[in-house]
């Protein structure tokens, strides 16, 4: 585990990308064009997925995962520098659809607790999967959370995404809220592990 590096930008947007294609696909344009705004996010610093908050395991020298994490209360003005940016790469005609779609997941996402970690993004590259970089991943965020004073560590996800889920909850995660799906936004999960 370690901190993010400049030249980790595209192993980092790979891996944040699989997160949520279809969104990132909206956002910037489809393949190539979404990773190019996920490697211009990372670089800009005060975005759900900059440089400053995200933490890279490694494998074999490679990055294996990624994971964007930062105080809860950060959370709208970050997906706000991300969508700014965003929008800048896009045409006008497509503007509208970006910030309705935005504006909609920001009202049915779940909302994390206060005073937790949230961690906005978790990935692992399919190559290094089934080899406990997820769960790395979460003791790293963990042990940030006790080192910065937070009281808990927060997440969501599909509803749908069963492996992530078991692993949530097998790592002492608990359902926090459960939001129904509201096109074209899915179901989600919002989980919770308080720190002791």
């Amino acid at each position: 585990m370690r901190p993010a590096r400049v030249e980790d930008a595209r192993a980092v947007a790979e891996a944040i990308y699989l997160t949520s294609p279809e969104g990132f696909d909206l956002f910037g344009g489809r393949g190539e064009r979404a990773l190019r705004l996920i490697e211009a996010a990372f670089a800009s610093p005060g975005t759900d997925c900059s440089r400053e908050v995200v933490t890279v395991a490694e494998l074999d020298g490679e990055v294996a995962g990624a994971m964007s994490a930062f105080p809860a209360e950060e959370g709208d003005a970050r997906r706000r520098a991300f969508l700014r940016l965003a929008l800048r790469r896009r045409p006008p005609w497509r503007w509208w659809r970006v910030v309705r779609v935005a504006r909609h997941g920001a009202r049915h996402s779940p909302t994390p607790p206060a005073r937790s970690l949230y961690i906005d993004s978790l990935a692992t590259a399919e190559r290094f999967r089934r080899r406990g970089v997820a769960a790395a991943l979460l003791e790293a965020a963990e042990r940030a959370a006790r080192e910065r004073g937070f009281s808990a560590v927060s997440l969501d996800t599909r509803s749908s995404n069963s492996a992530a889920r078991a692993l949530y909850e097998g790592r002492g995660y608990d359902v926090h809220v459960q939001v129904a799906a509201s096109r074209p936004i899915p179901a989600l999960v919002g989980y919770v592990k308080r720190l002791g």
